[in-house]
């Protein structure tokens, strides 16, 4: 029987991230994890530590588009004016379904990071940061990765900026405690698995 992880998809972000020193550990399940809230029940990960690769279009000098791809922590929603004024483009809008899988060669649910067919500019929402281990899509809508905030920035090629809407600090605080409850109860380290870096990221 083949490998699931042997999908092209996954292959492209594999070795996207072994170009760069990086070995992930790609795990592919039978339920989907096409939504954050899919993706944090099936990892078992609280729903911040989930990274949603959002597509961005905005006009380009040839008439044609240009893509930017949002990593946002999984509670989070992008404030299109914080883009705009992050990117400088002013007509910035959310990519259709149709042209996120034309501009990256990957379908929403399982677009990955980086691994795109084109290059693709990338901001990191911030407060990803806040996890020693977060968890984005491999290529297809039921595979994942976990990977340190920090390497996932050199593998994206990330910008880290505000770009999404304010959140009330209680919520913050709440999903913070919870995380450390966790962490306490069963270690961060069994979820890191492969995710390891040869440049010491």
């Amino acid at each position: 029987m083949p490998d699931a992880t042997d999908h092209a998809g996954i292959q492209r972000v594999r070795d996207a991230a072994a170009r760069k020193g990086v070995e992930l550990d790609i795990r592919v399940f039978d339920a989907s994890t096409h939504t954050a809230a899919d993706a944090a029940a099936t990892v078992d990960a609280e729903l911040g530590q989930i990274v949603k690769s959002l597509v961005f279009v905005a006009p380009a000098d040839d008439g044609l588009l240009e893509p930017v791809l949002c990593l946002v922590s999984g509670p989070n929603r992008v404030d299109l004016a914080r883009l705009a004024a992050v990117t400088g483009e002013r007509e910035i809008r959310r990519a259709t379904a149709r042209e996120a899988q034309d501009l990256t060669g990957f379908v929403i649910g399982g677009i990955p990071p980086f691994g795109h067919a084109r290059p693709v500019r990338t901001i990191m929402d911030p407060d990803l940061g806040r996890f020693q281990v977060v968890w984005a899509a491999a290529g297809t809508p039921t595979a994942v990765f976990p990977v340190p905030p920090a390497t996932l920035r050199i593998l994206a090629n990330a910008m880290v900026a505000p770009i999404t809407e304010e959140r009330r600090a209680a919520d913050i605080e709440a999903e913070a405690q919870g995380q450390n409850e966790r962490d306490d109860a069963n270690g961060v380290a069994g979820m890191v698995g492969g995710a390891t870096t040869n440049a010491g990221a």
